[in-house]
């Protein structure tokens, strides 16, 4: 029995040696099912990545956004705490000062979507208000209590998130302390920030997004449900003393209806958003520019991830099932040169192992490299992004100033028209057809000009990506004048050309041409009531530059104003915001040009210097 067991044994190998079929079937099987599980796994993997990826730049993008809001409104309380009328007020209460600077605060609330500004006093009574008109009006209150007056007038700032004692509308508070000039305090400037547009922007992105305070409470978020609630349970004693902070009431911060995840690196939760059915999302989170402050990102995962894995499965087993194919046809043909092949493949792959593993580090360096490649390569793209919204936003703003007289424009011909088809009407009932043609065709060439308006002001407002190629110089020139003629003769503004516009510039066309409908609306503004207003539009070339001046005959500007012309938010203007030149050298200065306010005997002479082509 014991010598019979390992000749049964062989007899047993043999038989299944002369079945190839048998094997070939079996391993099918088995490499199908690693290899359909290693895929899956590494389409998981990938897939995830790629989520997290998505979700991590989507969260940097949110912040930015909210970032940008918060840069904007910190510096207003800042500039309001170096201005003379507030530190009159503080200094000496008057009705005349006090109605002062409610209108200042009103003017400043409304260009800069401020929810309210207020000057207090340094006992904490307020002295004027942007809402001073309201019945919530808060001349008057006294808010010594606050954190917000407290840490401005201890550490010359502050910020605090809570609702509004009067409105009861939540809100980040940004606080000023207004020194004298032996550095005594005086008061604080306090401006309010409610972030309902941005909330709404986030809520029409469809990730939900939230905003959450050190101590994990919900502040700012798209889902207004989730206003106040917390990302983890709170003890008895810091819920009791996070309601006072932050004048809640006595319902608010429950939990969130999921768990948040620890760490900063994505992951995978599943909850119901709102009244939606439960699925999975991408959390990702990241810093804001407020102390402390988180920002949390859901990215819908959308099954990108089941999808993936399936495919990379189905890809598997389609792979394997040629492989199969293939090694069925070697089997019945060429066994010896199977071998061989396998041996030559076997030598490749260790081949390719020993070259990955001694050029391991320098793959790693590569990847690292690559990866700071692309992540200047998307801060730029943002940073150009911004910079368009930027010049898009005052091309609107130029736009809707130069509207009227546009229509203007159109009336005029609209009228002819009119005028013109009555004729014709006319003349047809009287069959005097030669006359009723010529007639048309002056109604022809009315709506030609229309046209022409209708399209530069399309050309204008339309947004585009901003190309420097070669242009003529007067094409952008007369796109210029077409859209401000208009508001040039309702001025009674008398335009004047020196030099020939026909040269070649690198530039592109329609920022150019805002640069030109901006600066001459200015110079209109400034002339506005001159009797002998005058405009001279000059092209000079100066070897391989080109100089586009324009020179007006109007007061010109103050020596203290020119010397911070170009400055953000300086004007002169009561309803300006003090961006529109600050722009417009941007602009020139992307086409590798200067623009420069120049010294004039009379008024004011503006020099663009662009590049010949």
């Amino acid at each position: 029995m014991t010598r019979s067991s390992p000749r049964l044994n062989i007899e047993g190998l043999s038989s299944i040696a002369r079945q190839p079929w048998i094997l070939l079937t079996l391993g099918w099987l088995a490499i199908s099912a690693v290899l359909a599980g290693v895929a899956g796994e590494a389409a998981r993997r990938d897939a995830t990545g790629e989520l997290e990826r998505q979700a991590t730049a989507g969260a940097a993008l949110h912040a930015a956004v909210l970032r940008s809001e918060l840069d904007k409104q910190r510096a207003i309380p800042i500039v309001l705490a170096g201005d003379p009328d507030v530190a009159a007020l503080l200094t000496t209460p008057s009705a005349q000062a006090v109605n002062g600077v409610d209108r200042k605060l009103e003017r400043l609330a409304t260009q800069t979507r401020a929810a309210v500004i207020y000057v207090l006093d340094a006992q904490g009574l307020t002295l004027a208000s942007s809402n001073w008109r309201a019945s919530t009006s808060f001349v008057g209150s006294r808010y010594e209590f606050r954190p917000y007056f407290i840490n401005a007038m201890h550490d010359a700032e502050g910020e605090f998130y809570a609702l509004g004692t009067r409105s009861g509308r939540p809100g980040l508070y940004l606080s000023r302390r207004v020194d004298s000039a032996d550095g005594a305090p005086l008061g604080v400037v306090v401006l309010k920030v409610e972030f309902d547009a941005l909330e709404a922007e986030w809520r029409g992105s469809g990730e939900p997004a939230w905003v959450a305070d050190p101590g994990g409470v919900v502040l700012v978020t798209s889902i207004p449900e989730w206003r106040f609630r917390t990302t983890e349970p709170m003890d008895e004693r810091r819920r009791r003393l996070s309601l006072t902070d932050l004048t809640l009431r006595p319902g608010a911060l429950s939990p969130l209806p999921f768990q948040t995840p620890d760490g900063d690196r994505p992951r995978l939760v599943r909850t119901a958003v709102g009244d939606g059915r439960p699925q999975t999302w991408v959390h990702s989170e990241t810093d804001t520019a407020a102390p402390g402050w988180t920002l949390h990102l859901l990215t819908p995962e959308r099954g990108v991830i089941g999808a993936a894995v399936a495919g990379a499965r189905g890809l598997a087993l389609f792979i394997t099932s040629l492989l199969a194919l293939g090694v069925a046809v070697l089997l019945r043909r060429r066994h010896l040169a199977r071998a061989k092949a396998q041996a030559e493949e076997e030598g490749r792959l260790e081949l390719e192992r020993r070259i990955n593993e001694r050029t391991r580090e320098l793959r790693n360096a590569n990847r690292a490299l690559n990866r700071q490649i692309e992540e200047r390569r998307r801060a730029e793209a943002t940073r150009e992004l911004l910079r368009d919204e930027l010049v898009q936003a005052s091309k609107l703003a130029a736009l809707g100033q130069i509207v009227a007289s546009v229509a203007h424009e159109i009336n005029q011909p609209v009228a002819a028209i009119r005028t013109y088809a009555e004729t014709a009407n006319l003349l047809l009932s009287r069959d005097q057809t030669d006359k009723a043609g010529d007639v048309l065709q002056r109604i022809g060439e009315l709506t030609h000009r229309i046209g022409a308006i209708t399209q530069d002001l399309r050309l204008f407002s339309r947004k585009a990506t901003p190309t420097i190629d070669e242009i003529r110089l007067e094409d952008a020139i007369q796109g210029g004048l077409q859209l401000t003629r208009g508001r040039v003769e309702e001025r009674g503004v008398r335009l004047e050309r020196i030099g020939d516009g026909d040269v070649q510039v690198r530039a592109d066309q329609f920022r150019l041409e805002q640069v030109i409908v901006n600066l001459i609306k200015n110079a209109a503004e400034a002339m506005e009531g001159q009797t002998d207003a005058r405009l001279t539009l000059t092209v000079a070339r100066d070897g391989e530059r080109v100089r586009l001046i324009f020179a007006d005959n109007g007061p010109g500007v103050a020596p203290d104003v020119a010397r911070q012309l170009f400055t953000p938010f300086i004007t002169t203007r009561a309803n300006g915001l003090g961006l529109g030149l600050v722009i417009c050298r941007d602009i020139v200065a992307s086409f590798g040009g200067e623009l420069d306010l120049v010294p004039a005997e009379r008024g004011a002479t503006f020099v663009a210097v662009l590049k010949a082509a």
